[in-house]
């Protein structure tokens, strides 16, 4: 080594001891995520879709991450107080939200809210798409989506059916059919999925537009009667349940959708790992079937994807807001 080499390598010393210092922070950080238990905050009361698939999807998390994940359920406001606790939250990776597309409609319902959720939340993976259905109690005298039609229009605002909240997706899917149907229903908001399935079984309320998965076993027990699926294709859970389309209203297609978000600010490797996770347990032939058994279509997909479906709901939700003209504090 000749004198110049030597006298630059010492120059350099300091440099290059800075950058591997650097370069162990980062995968020292890296490395020690998580570092305690996760908290996977359910914006509604114990019992619904959200909650049933946040467990199921918590447990296989806590086995691949080596860290226990405990589902805090924080309901109210429509979802937007849990939504809010969870933007609020120290960006670490600690504390993410089991989310759904409830939260691309409050955007439009409320006229403020504490947070943006498409700014304050990171978009990890969406779990799965459940499919909403028209069911009612097996008192009411009505075989299919017809006769119910027929019942409601003979007798405007005397059947009730019941959402899990003001501007909630149930809420706006009954208002989509009351304006497609030419039928005048009166809407009853609950705080969820538990006590509004306990209404629905005990005459209180007739009908109700919620998810698959709280009312499936009750479907199956022949408590309750499906007459309709609101996508656009049926679903496998009730495949000789025909669609809201095939029972006469064309072109009816909504559905809901339910995955894992993140403070904003969440380190991108926390985000990408959590994303690749669920990808990996999704594709699972057991889970898939553990999804499927309840009602619910895996889905599994990219933080990117994720963003682009919150993006196109906001806007369309947004539209059935203002012709079902539905605001809230």
């Amino acid at each position: 080594m000749t004198f110049l080499d030597f006298n630059l390598a010492r120059r350099l010393q300091p440099v290059l001891t800075a950058l591997a210092l650097i370069g162990f922070g980062f995968s020292a950080h890296a490395q020690s995520w998580p570092s305690k238990p996760i908290s996977l905050v359910v914006p509604f009361p114990s019992g619904g879709t959200t909650d049933v698939l946040a467990r199921a999807v918590g447990q296989e998390l806590a086995v691949a991450l080596g860290q226990p994940v405990v589902v805090e359920s924080k309901p109210g406001a429509g979802s937007t107080l849990g939504a809010d606790y969870v933007a609020k939250a120290k960006p670490d990776g600690h504390v993410l939200l089991m989310g759904a597309v409830h939260h691309t409609i409050a955007t439009s319902v409320y006229k403020k809210l504490p947070y943006d959720f498409q700014k304050d939340l990171s978009p990890i993976s969406i779990v799965a798409m459940v499919p909403n259905v028209l069911v009612i109690n097996p008192a009411i005298n009505a075989k299919n989506v017809s006769d119910l039609v027929a019942l409601a229009k003979a007798q405007p605002g005397k059947y009730s059916f019941g959402s899990n909240g003001n501007g909630t997706a149930q809420h706006l899917i009954g208002a989509q059919f009351e304006s497609m149907g030419g039928v005048e229903l009166l809407h009853v908001p609950y705080k969820g999925s538990g006590p509004l399935t306990t209404d629905l079984l005990g005459g209180q309320i007739q009908m109700s537009f919620d998810t698959i998965t709280p009312v499936l076993p009750h479907i199956k027990a022949g408590k309750l009667r499906a007459l309709a699926v609101t996508t656009g294709k049926r679903s496998s859970a009730l495949p000789d349940v025909p669609t809201l389309d095939e029972a006469g209203l064309k072109g009816f297609d909504l559905g809901t959708w339910f995955g894992l978000l993140a403070p904003a600010g969440t380190p991108n490797h926390v985000i990408d790992r959590i994303s690749s996770e669920v990808t990996r347990i999704v594709a699972r032939p057991d889970f898939r079937k553990k999804l499927e058994d309840i009602g619910a279509n895996p889905v599994g997909n990219t933080p990117a994807q994720m963003a682009r479906q919150i993006k196109e709901d906001t806007e369309r939700f947004a539209k059935l807001v203002r012709e079902a003209k539905v605001t809230l504090e």
